[in-house]
């Protein structure tokens, strides 16, 4: 994914947990185009979704937060190799590349229209505001950074019981800064920008990511890192069992007991991912922090295997998206669907006619074979990076 900057001597635990969680985000995109239910079913609503359906779901809520709190973390790696306002021009420059690849390629990956009749803001774009904001913070001490990014973490929730009258430029900027969940803004009659990424809460966890970069500094011994992770992590995990059980601030969607224990779990863990509330950082996160614990001397197959994909994130994130749109694609086809049913009304998506998905044990089918068709361009792009040192590398 995009979160990677250039690391001459790449950290494994950091490219364990990315490679894991990449994988398990691809099975959310597979989902998104290839389930019966597709992109527009919600597999979060406890009135309509059943147990597999919803965790399939929710192990994906753990990628984009911990993407975006690792890209801290290699933005700090970076600036212990560069001058201020080298890493200033870096990250701006980074962040605009990013947020041209979310308009042009990714929203292309996910419409497949040419015409750019819908545009998607989602991570990439989040990611690339969050660098240039960094970097215009760059400046300030590491500490300051990261307290900035705990109060947005912390504080953004209350802004969501603000008033504001609806398509006023109040609102307009209260979304995309911080409470889109799927906002809808018109550029005019056939032109819409999609924004499902609030900007500054996951700055907030950029921010949080950079400070805890410092934690892989060289003279940081491995044994207080791995101790501080673990503290964090159950400190995060902790701050989420006591919010939650008292349904008080920190998600805008309280739980409720359900028919049976299982729906009521699953209430108590359904979190909000749009904007990512406080409580669904810290679990998530939570998560993120013990598994860089854990993986600190790892090794064997399995590490390996994680680590090719985590050290090729951006080159991976945009070949497992047009992948899976190619299969779409193919699937269109192979089921007889006609041309005249590539266009789906009020659908941006093209070729995702209703009846084109399959059934939950299918779609698993189809992400392993997506996943496992990847790894050796990845691994080959892995070594090329191991071997080249040209300018651009830097940028994917």
């Amino acid at each position: 994914m995009a979160t990677t900057l250039s690391i001459k001597q790449r950290i494994q635990s950091i490219d364990i947990l990315r490679g894991i969680i990449m994988l398990v985000m691809a099975l959310d995109h597979v989902r998104d185009f290839l389930h019966d239910a597709g992109a527009f079913g919600d597999p979060t609503n406890l009135k309509t979704t059943t147990p597999i359906l919803f965790f399939t779901r929710f192990v994906t809520h753990f990628c984009a937060p911990i993407f975006v709190f690792l890209s801290g973390v290699s933005v700090y790696l970076v600036s212990t190799r560069r001058t201020k306002s080298e890493l200033t021009g870096f990250l701006i420059k980074r962040g605009l590349w990013l947020i041209l690849v979310e308009i042009v390629l990714m929203s292309l990956a996910f419409s497949l229209n040419p015409l750019y009749n819908s545009v998607a803001l989602q991570v990439i774009w989040a990611i690339g505001v969050s660098m240039i904001l960094l970097a215009l913070l760059s400046w300030l001490p590491i500490r300051v950074i990261g307290a900035i990014g705990i109060l947005l973490i912390v504080g953004h929730d209350a802004l969501t019981t603000l008033k504001i009258a609806p398509n006023t430029s109040e609102d307009v900027l209260m979304k995309i800064f911080f409470t889109a969940r799927g906002s809808v803004f018109a550029l005019d009659n056939s032109h819409f920008v999609f924004d499902l990424y609030a900007i500054l809460p996951w700055t907030g966890v950029m921010f949080l990511g950079y400070l805890f970069g410092t934690l892989y500094k060289s003279d940081y011994k491995a044994e207080s890192r791995k101790r501080f992770l673990m503290l964090s992590s159950l400190s995060l995990f902790a701050a989420f069992i006591v919010l939650r059980s008292i349904n008080g601030y920190g998600d805008p969607a309280p739980w409720a007991v359900q028919k049976d224990g299982v729906f009521t779990f699953m209430s108590f863990i359904n979190i909000s991912k749009y904007p990512p509330s406080l409580m669904y950082c810290c679990l998530t996160l939570s998560v993120g922090l013990l598994i860089l614990a854990l993986t600190e001397n790892a090794s064997g197959k399995l590490a390996a295997f994680f680590k090719t994909y985590g050290s090729v994130p951006f080159f991976y994130y945009i070949l497992h998206f047009y992948l899976i749109r190619l299969v779409t694609v193919a699937v269109f086809f192979i089921k007889g669907f006609k041309t005249s049913e590539i266009i789906t009304p009020n659908d941006p998506f093209l070729f995702t006619p209703p009846g084109l998905g399959f059934n939950l044990g299918v779609v698993y089918l189809f992400w392993l074979g997506i996943i496992l068709t990847l790894y050796y361009p990845c691994r080959w792009f892995s070594n090329y990076k191991k071997t080249h040192r040209q300018w651009w590398l830097s940028y994917l």
